[in-house]
């Protein structure tokens, strides 16, 4: 399942405002690649920096780029607004990835 996204570069500002959105869950850990970032804002001793911890969501980046095609570069449905952006992403996420109701 997947408990929060937030929309933006990869930055630390992003990242915290994405933690700040997801630490209320109940997580034994957060996984994350080598970037810096990271480390700025996760719990140090919940913080598992593995490139192996990270398949499962380079998985549902594949699916976000295989639904949306505002999020495939260089096309007519390439969206610049960031909020209808977002919103499709919630969309996506809350009934097709997530299965809240079945589409």
């Amino acid at each position: 399942m997947i408990l929060g996204f937030k929309v933006g570069d990869r930055s630390g500002k992003t990242g915290k405002r994405l933690y700040e959105q997801i630490q209320d869950q109940e997580c034994e850990k957060y996984c994350s690649d080598y970037w810096e970032s990271y480390t700025k804002f996760l719990p140090k001793d919940k913080h598992v920096q593995s490139k192996a911890e990270t398949y499962t969501i380079e998985g549902y980046n594949s699916c976000f780029r295989q639904y949306l095609a505002r999020l495939h570069r260089k096309t007519k449905c390439y969206s610049k607004s960031k909020y209808m952006l977002e919103l499709s992403l919630n969309l996506l996420v809350t009934f097709k990835l997530n299965k809240v109701i079945a589409i």
